[in-house]
């Protein structure tokens, strides 16, 4: 598997995740209705979820990843 698709397939998995998570918890705990719900966590899954990315460098093509709650960029291996 290229890292393209590693790269993809953990980006869609985070925000699924915090989608999954934030729909749940403004469900519950809000009193907001009908599409307000999926706009909000989609809103918010888009913020707080990790980016990750793989760039080809002279050691070969690498994945790295950004976040909000982290500094600077991160070398996943």
């Amino acid at each position: 598997m290229s890292k393209k698709t590693k790269a993809f397939i953990y980006q869609l998995i985070c925000f699924a995740v915090l989608f999954i998570a934030v729909r749940f918890l403004v469900a519950t705990y809000t009193n907001l209705t009908g599409y307000w719900i999926p706009l909000t966590a989609f809103v918010v899954g888009t913020i707080l979820a990790p980016r990750f990315q793989a760039i080809n460098t002279r050691d070969g093509e690498k994945l790295f990843m950004k976040w909000i709650f982290l500094k600077g960029i991160k070398e996943i291996k």
